[in-house]
């Protein structure tokens, strides 16, 4: 390196370089080792010559400005160099690096220093420049999640504000114009509701006022502006005849606490919202400004002022004086049968015009409240009388088709998750978020909230680790699913977008052929109303997924279920939901897939094409793959107009997803540095059995699951598949005369593989009935479509049902004892009259919220409504058969917890579905000696030692 020293009148000689910020102050007699010397290139030299703020373009690559290197230089100092000379045309300020000026203008001495000088001067202005650019991404960061964090408030705070201010607009449209505007269907039907039930909230809140014998939701109906609980009554009973199930109807006792519960949660935001904004940038009315007392007046002031100063948690813990007491249940029924009622009232619709104009118009009521004989249970016989809200069946026809356009108010965060401190502190910003989904369980909720919050640490940080896991939606793989569902579904586990065709009645009066038609008709119809909720429900994805597909990333709070399993908060797109979603969401976040990631994205892609390649060893699940390169490639090159190889996967998105990733990384000249958004699955074998079998210590079934080594995987299911298909032969060869079941067989024989008992085998452990087997197993054969009289299937279903459980029994003989042993130590504890109750390892409290619920009779304005809540009696029955399958759910969700926790301590990106974990490509190896060191070290505990029969005090 070259440095030129000019000695100036200053008693300390100056050394300029391009590495210095400033000139450097020798002291000659500290310096005797220098070594002094000229420039080979003696034409040139460093001197800052221009004012501190002149900057010019640099380029150090120009020939006519050659800077000489000594060949001593360490590799630092070559390092920086090229980095510099990277940096061509880039603006530098002149205090930075010196203009380069002619070597005549003054004497000057040229100096050559040791390699270390270098090294040091070097290391010094590389540090610092490293410590700049730090602190600037940091503060662009900061800048950026600031941004985030305001919309998410807005998001959270100002949904329903947002859509009434969209029902204004088109209301002063309509005026303006002089016509109604252009509109998808459900929202014309919206605008069409909005007035009239507006303004018929308002007349309600002023009776409401001045009556002198007040109805009984009166305080509460005036808590919102009349638009904004118009807005929400419309899209809250719009969405239960979306998701329902049930033909164009929903209870009321339903529909009314929805309603209650999404107008008490608004209000909370209302509430605050009216606290904290500036009087000036709205005008208050009157009574409002004469109801405020100079105390409110002060804390308004002072929490604006948090607020502009972002700092959100002053803020509310100015507030947490006044917090907002929980209405009950008692109150959200009223209210929210008082608003349906006025719905009903001022709602209409109208068919097209098809009529004469002569004719008087066909305008209808769009609700009727009704009393409808009901089957609480399928199975069961019987029927009890419900007050129901019908919707016309103008409403339905149009409404799956523009679901998209229906308001969902809260979709997944911008920024991270609050972390969580407690049972309601922590999760979104705003909104009501609880720790745990108790259902209403007071005992639940009273074991949560007194457990220290030391002892739920592990529990906290868990679940701040999923909701720390950034998402985004895959571009690639989202086209082809708006492109297939354009075209109308049906295929890559898509619903058809058309109905099935109503059988017509026929005109013989042959009573076979009358009961044919019946059983069709009602088969038809349920195929519809099946067919209907899930095309709304895959319009909600869908949105959601358009909503976010411009986001650079998003996150899922988190929270548990009583037994201690992880669920995000969002409840339409997420990746615990179908084929669909998980196909369309991928980590923000990429990494390079490495040598490992390579193969363990081929390993992925195989087992989600399954059809039993997920069985074969490591090495023929790859040569799969390395057989099918070109249909790979197929498919991530022309996935809808190719030869679509893709849809024969079990799980066809996922599997495009992963198509799309290989394809990238083999035609990339460097396969193993190729960025990776994908998610990589390593699922449990039968994870229940899995924990069964590590808690019995029991080396047979432990085999069985995959729990000891193997050459290749060990597939249970294929087991009692096998066993299933022998005793069946046996029966086959029975006289039918003697052995009803001897038929059946003959027609089941060659139907029975993986896939008809896996679901009963998987569920088994959890505690799955007979009713539950013959159902699943009904499906099953439904799907194969060979069995076409409905009597016949629901026999047959009955029979494969028995002989799937009882060869269950022969194979896990060990998991059959502990499952007893839990269910006699349950039934124990239940005689006492006490639910029962266990910690989980990580300091979990759970309660059974198994209890006779009783009968609670409130007069509302619409029918007398019977709620239920929990009784002081337990239901023994319920307590004994549920905790074997709820005490290994809180086992297999203590072991996602606690790989999620040594995840987050390794570096690691992660997600959990229960027994499925995943992460990036590059770091499964790292991941799978995790998930193993966590279930040995949760298995080396005493758990079933620690489970005592005893009486809780």
């Amino acid at each position: 390196m070259t440095f030129a020293a000019s000695f100036s009148p200053s008693p300390q000689p100056q050394i300029y370089t391009n590495t210095l910020k400033r000139p450097l102050k020798l002291n000659p007699k500290s310096h005797k080792n220098l070594f002094f010397f000229f420039s080979s290139s003696s034409s040139t030299f460093f001197k800052p010559s221009l004012p501190s703020t002149t900057t010019f373009p640099l380029n150090l690559k120009t020939p006519s400005n050659p800077i000489q290197f000594h060949p001593l230089s360490d590799s630092i100092h070559d390092n920086l160099v090229e980095d510099l000379e990277n940096s061509v045309n880039s603006h530098i300020p002149i205090n930075e690096i010196c203009q380069i000026t002619p070597l005549e203008s003054s004497p000057r001495i040229f100096i050559q220093d040791p390699p270390w000088i270098a090294s040091i001067f070097l290391r010094g202005l590389y540090k610092r420049a490293d410590q700049e650019v730090k602190l600037e991404y940091k503060e662009m960061e900061k800048r950026k999640y600031n941004l985030l964090r305001r919309r998410q408030i807005k998001a959270e705070t100002e949904a329903w504000e947002r859509m009434v201010e969209e029902y204004r607009e088109l209301e002063r449209e309509m005026c303006e114009k002089k016509l109604a505007p252009t509109l998808p269907y459900v929202k014309a039907l919206f605008l069409g509701w909005f007035e009239p039930l507006r303004d018929a909230i308002e007349k309600e809140q002023k009776v409401q006022r001045t009556k002198k014998h007040k109805a009984a939701f009166a305080p509460h109906i005036d808590l919102l502006p009349a638009d904004k609980m118009a807005v929400i009554v419309m899209h809250k009973m719009m969405g239960l005849f979306m998701m329902g199930n049930q033909e164009g109807y929903v209870q009321v006792v339903q529909a009314a606490i929805q309603v209650g519960v999404a107008i008490e949660q608004e209000v909370r935001i209302h509430g605050f919202l009216e606290k904290t904004k500036n009087s000036q940038s709205k005008k208050i009315v009157a009574d409002t400004e004469d109801g405020l007392h100079k105390e409110k007046q002060i804390l308004r002031k002072r929490v604006n002022s948090l607020i502009r100063k972002r700092k959100l948690k002053e803020a509310q813990k100015l507030l947490k004086k006044e917090e907002f007491k929980p209405w009950g249940r008692d109150t959200q029924a009223k209210l929210g049968s008082r608003l349906i009622e006025l719905l009903t009232e001022t709602a209409y619709v109208q068919p097209p015009l098809n009529q004469s104009a002569d004719g008087p118009p066909d305008i209808r009521p769009a609700f009727r409240h009704k009393f409808k004989p009901v089957i609480k249970n399928p199975g069961q016989k019987i029927v009890k009388n419900y007050g129901i809200i019908e919707c016309d069946p103008l409403i339905l026809m149009g409404l799956d088709k523009t679901a998209k356009h229906a308001l969902i108010p809260y979709v997944p965060m911008l920024v991270p998750p609050k972390k969580w401190k407690g049972y309601d502190k922590g999760g979104h910003l705003f909104l009501p978020s609880y720790v745990m989904r108790t259902h209403g369980s007071r005992k639940q909720q009273d074991a949560v909230k007194n457990v220290p919050v030391k002892q739920m640490q592990k529990v906290f940080e868990a679940l701040d680790m999923l909701g720390n896991t950034k998402w985004r939606v895959n571009r690639k793989v989202f086209s082809v699913v708006e492109s297939i569902w354009a075209r109308g579904g049906n295929i890559a586990g898509l619903v058809d977008c058309e109905d099935v065709p109503i059988p017509e009645k026929p005109s013989s009066e042959d009573l076979t052929e009358i009961q044919e038609w019946k059983w069709s008709w009602r088969k038809a119809k349920k195929i519809n109303l099946e067919r209907h909720s899930q095309r709304c429900d895959t319009e909600l994805k869908l949105s959601v997924a358009r909503t976010m597909i411009d986001e650079e990333g998003f996150y899922y709070p988190h929270n548990l279920d009583f037994r201690g399993r992880a669920y995000p908060m969002h409840p339409h797109l997420n990746h615990l939901s179908s084929d669909l979603c998980r196909g369309i969401l991928e980590f923000a976040e990429g990494r390079p897939l490495g040598k490992s990631g390579l193969h363990w994205l081929k390993i992925h892609l195989a087992n989600l094409y399954s059809g039993g390649v997920e069985k074969l060893s490591h090495d023929g699940r790859l040569a799969f793959v390395d057989n099918h390169l070109d249909d790979i490639f197929d498919s991530a090159d022309n996935p809808v107009n190719g030869n679509q190889w893709w849809l024969t996967a079990e799980d066809p998105f996922q599997f495009l997803a992963a198509c799309i990733n290989l394809s990238e990384a083999l035609r990339s000249s460097s396969p193993h540095t190729v960025i990776s958004h994908l998610p990589i699955h390593q699922d449990g074998s039968c994870n229940g059995l899995q924990h069964y079998a590590a808690l019995g210590r029991d080396s047979m079934e432990a085999a069985a699951v995959n729990l000891t080594a193997g050459d290749k995987p060990a597939d249970v299911y294929s087991e009692i598949a096998v066993r299933v298909h022998d005793i069946m032969k046996r029966d086959s060869n029975k006289d039918p005369a003697t052995n009803p079941h001897a038929l059946l067989a003959k027609v089941l024989i060659d139907q029975v593989d993986r896939k008809l008992v896996k679901q009963t085998v998987m569920t088994s452990v959890y505690g799955v009935t007979y009713v539950g087997a013959r159902e699943q197993i009904k499906r099953r054969l439904e799907e194969k479509g060979l069995i076409t009289d409905d009597r016949l299937l629901f026999t047959a279903a009955c029979y494969a049902a028995k002989v799937t459980l009882a060869a269950l029994g022969e194979i896990f003989e060990a998991a059959r004892g502990i499952m007893g042993w839990l269910g006699d130590c349950a039934k124990v504890i239940a005689s006492e009259n006490q639910p029962v109750r266990w910690t989980t390892p990580l300091g979990l409290p759970v309660v059974q919220p198994y209890c006779r619920s009783e009968r609670h009779l409130i007069r509302t304005s619409l029918q007398i409504l019977a709620l239920q809540r929990e009784g002081n009696m337990v239901d023994v029955r319920k307590q004994r058969t549920a905790f074997p399958p709820n005490f290994v759910h809180s086992l297999d969700g203590t072991h996602m917890m606690m790989t999620a926790v040594a995840c987050r301590d390794a570096g690691l990106r992660f997600a959990g579905v229960h027994d499925s974990f995943w992460t990036h490509a590059s770091d499964v190896d790292k991941m799978n000696q995790i998930l193993r060191e966590k279930f040995v070290e949760l298995y080396s505990k005493p758990i079933l030692e620690n489970v005592t029969v005893r009486t809780p005090v």
